[in-house]
C-alpha cells in the first residue's frame, strides 16, 4: 500500500473521530501524517484504530443529495442526476444509472480489502489491552459483513475474497476470481456477524466510543440479511442459477432462521419503540431527531461543526431557499391509510375534498403538503407568507380574477428551478428549528432501529405460519404509530405487514429491496410517477380542487431489473466473472 493511501485513511479517520467522539488520546497525539508508511501503521495501536475508523467513514449513509428513495415508488429526484435511467428500466452493465452511487462495486471491494488486511495484521500489533484488540477485530468482522451484505443485496452472489492480493505474484488468482453462490455468500455474512457478536461489547461505557458498532448491531445485520435471503425472489422456481438464489433447501427453514435472529435481539430487552409523548406524529418524528433514544441500535453520527448533514437543504422547499431534491410522489402518498385504518381513495368524494385530513399520523411526520404548517419563512418570503404554510398550488387571487402561484412551486418567485414536480416535499428526518439555507444539521442516520427488528420478526413469523406471534409484533409498531391494531390473517395479514414496512420504514433505504425481494417491483415500479395539482383559492370558503397528474414515465423490466448487472468493466477485466443471465 502506498504512503498516500494510508494518509487518506488516517485523515478520514481524524474527521470521524472528531464527529463521533470515538478517538483515543494515543491516536490524536501523533507525529505529522505525512511521515507514516504502511509499516508504521501496524506497529501503533492508535494508527490501527484510525484504520478501523476509516471503515466507518466508507459506510455510505442515506443523507445524500440523491436518495435511494428516488429510484423507487417513494419519490422523484427533481434534478434527475441519472435517476431516470434506473426508474425507466434502462440500466445496462456499462451504466446502471444513479443506483451505482449506492451499489458501489469497486468502493465496497476496496473496503473489504482493508478488512482483510486488518484481519491479517491485527495479531502482530503490539496492544497491551487485549480487550481492545478483540473489540477492533469484532468491528472489522461486522464491517466485512456489512460490505458484503450491500453487494449481495444488489447483485446476488458475488466473489468472496477473504485475503489481500498482491499485484505481483497473485496476478493469476486475481484474474480467476469467480462469483460465489448466493447461498455461500449468505452463510459467509452470517458467520461474520456471529464472529462480531462474540467479540463486540453489548454497549460502551465511555463517551469516546460512542457511535461504534455493538453486538446488537451485528445481530441486527444478521436479522436483516436472513430475512432478505428467505424472501420469494431467491426461493422460487424462477431462480435461474445458484448465483441468483437458492437451488436447494426450503424457504420455510430460512424464515425460521430469520425469525430466530430477530428474536435474539428482542430477547435482549435492551431496545424499545420510542414514545416520549402522547402524540403519535411527534413520537415518529423524534425517533430520528432525539439522540441516544432507546429505539436506535446503530447510527451514523453527525456534528454540525465538522460533518453536519445537508439533508434539510437538499430536500427542503424552494420557498425556503432549499433545493427541493427528493420529492415524495403521489404513488406513495395515496397509500397512506386513514387514521381509522381504512384505505384512502381519490374516488371517495369526502376524502378527495380533504385529502390531508385524518391520515395515518406518520403521514404528517413524513410529508410536507399544500397547506401544511412548517416553519417561519426567510425574510424575503416572510412578507408573502408570515406564518410558514407550505404552498404547492395555484390559487385564485382575492380579487376573484387573477391567479397566484405558491412560493413552493416551479412558478415561484424564489428559485423556481428547485420547485417540486409532485406537489409534495419530504418532511421526514427534518429539523424544523434549523435554518438549512445557512447551517447544517446533526441528525443521525439510522442504520438499524428496533422497529425494523420487530417488522423483521413479524414478517418471518407470518410467512412461517406463526401468525399470532407475527401479528403481535406488527401491532407493537401499529400501536406506537397511533393506528388501529391488526386482526386479519392470511393474505390480508401479509398485506398489512407490507404496509407497515412501506410506511414505517419509508425513505430509510428499505423499499428498493423490499419490493424486489417480494417480487412486487414488477407492478409497483412499473407505474408512471404521479403528482398532485392543487387548484386553490385565497378567498375564504372557496373550495380547493386536486388533480392527480403524471410527472415521469417509469418502467420496470421484469426479466432484468430485479438484480443489478455485474459492472461491464469488471467482466472485461475478468472473464471468469459470470454476468447476470438477462445481461449476457
Amino acid at each position: 500500500m502506498k504512503k498516500t493511501t494510508i494518509i487518506k485513511y488516517i485523515a478520514g479517520a481524524f474527521i470521524v473521530c472528531a464527529a463521533a467522539s470515538s478517538c483515543n488520546k494515543d491516536f490524536l497525539e501523533k507525529k505529522p501524517l505525512t511521515e507514516y508508511e504502511e509499516s508504521d501503521v501496524w506497529k501503533d495501536v492508535g494508527l490501527v484504530q484510525a484504520f478501523v475508523n476509516d471503515l466507518y467513514v466508507q459506510m455510505r449513509p442515506g443523507y445524500n443529495e440523491v436518495m435511494q428513495s428516488s429510484m423507487t415508488d417513494e419519490s422523484r429526484f427533481i434534478h434527475d442526476y441519472n435517476t431516470s435511467r434506473v426508474v425507466q428500466g434502462n440500466a445496462s452493465a456499462d451504466d446502471v444509472g444513479a443506483i451505482n452511487d449506492f451499489a458501489r462495486w469497486d468502493p465496497h471491494y476496496k473496503a473489504i480489502r482493508n478488512c482483510n488486511m486488518f484481519l491479517e495484521k491485527i495479531a502482530s500489533v503490539p496492544i497491551t489491552d487485549e480487550s481492545r484488540r478483540t473489540r477492533m477485530t469484532g468491528e472489522v468482522h461486522f464491517m466485512r459483513a456489512w460490505y458484503y451484505h450491500m453487494l449481495v443485496r444488489y447483485y446476488g452472489g458475488v466473489p468472496l475474497i477473504t485475503r489481500t492480493f498482491n499485484i505481483k505474484g497473485d496476478e493469476q488468482t486475481i484474474l480467476n476470481v469467480k462469483r460465489a453462490s448466493f447461498d455461500d455468500c449468505i452463510k459467509f455474512i452470517v458467520a461474520e456477524c456471529d464472529s462480531a457478536i462474540k467479540q463486540l461489547p453489548s454497549a460502551y461505557d465511555v463517551v469516546a466510543n460512542k457511535g461504534r458498532v455493538t453486538a446488537a448491531a451485528a445481530m441486527a445485520l444478521k436479522s436483516r440479511i436472513l430475512l432478505f435471503a428467505a424472501s420469494d425472489l431467491f426461493n422460487d422456481s424462477k431462480v435461474p442459477n445458484e448465483l441468483m438464489g437458492y437451488k436447494s433447501g426450503t424457504q420455510a427453514d430460512r424464515y425460521k432462521l430469520a425469525m430466530a435472529a430477530a428474536d435474539d435481539i428482542i430477547k435482549l430487552n435492551t431496545f424499545r419503540l420510542y414514545k416520549p409523548t402522547d402524540n403519535a406524529t411527534d413520537n415518529y418524528s423524534r425517533v430520528f431527531l432525539d439522540k441516544d433514544n432507546p429505539e436506535l441500535i446503530f447510527v451514523k453520527l453527525y456534528d454540525k461543526a465538522l460533518l453536519g448533514t445537508s439533508h434539510d437543504l437538499y430536500n427542503g422547499p424552494n420557498g425556503y431557499h432549499n433545493w427541493g431534491g427528493n420529492v415524495p410522489i403521489e404513488n406513495f402518498v395515496t397509500g397512506y391509510q386513514m387514521k381509522d385504518g381504512t384505505p384512502f381513495s381519490w374516488s371517495n368524494v369526502a376524502q378527495a375534498q380533504a385529502p390531508y385530513t385524518d391520515r395515518d399520523p406518520r403521514f404528517y411526520a413524513t410529508i410536507l403538503y399544500d397547506g401544511a404548517k412548517w416553519k417561519p419563512r426567510p425574510s424575503d418570503a416572510a412578507k408573502i407568507d408570515p406564518v410558514g404554510i407550505i404552498q404547492t398550488g395555484k390559487y385564485e387571487a382575492t380579487n376573484g380574477k387573477d391567479s397566484v402561484w405558491g412560493l413552493d412551486t416551479r412558478n415561484s418567485t424564489i428559485e423556481n428551478w428547485n420547485g417540486t414536480f409532485s406537489g409534495y416535499y419530504l418532511r421526514k428526518f427534518m429539523d424544523k428549528n434549523l435554518d438549512a439555507q445557512f447551517f447544517r444539521g446533526d441528525q443521525s442516520w439510522v442504520f438499524f432501529r428496533y422497529a425494523e427488528i420487530l417488522l423483521n420478526y413479524a414478517e418471518a413469523a407470518i410467512w412461517s405460519g406463526d401468525e399470532d406471534k407475527g401479528r403481535a409484533a406488527l401491532n407493537l409498531v401499529r400501536e406506537r404509530a397511533g393506528m388501529p391494531l391488526i386482526t386479519a390473517s392470511g393474505a390480508a395479514l401479509k398485506a398489512a405487514l407490507k404496509y407497515e414496512r412501506r410506511y414505517e420504514l419509508a425513505f430509510e433505504e428499505h423499499r428498493f429491496f423490499d419490493a424486489r425481494r417480494w417480487r412486487d417491483a414488477e407492478t409497483a415500479f412499473n407505474e408512471n410517477a404521479k403528482g398532485i395539482e392543487v387548484l386553490g383559492s385565497q378567498i375564504a370558503g372557496h373550495p380547493f380542487r386536486y388533480n392527480v397528474i403524471s410527472i415521469q414515465d417509469r418502467k420496470f423490466v421484469k426479466a432484468k431489473n430485479y438484480l443489478l448487472p455485474i459492472p461491464a468493466n469488471e467482466i472485461r477485466k475478468n472473464s471468469n466473472l459470470q454476468q447476470q443471465v438477462d445481461y449476457q
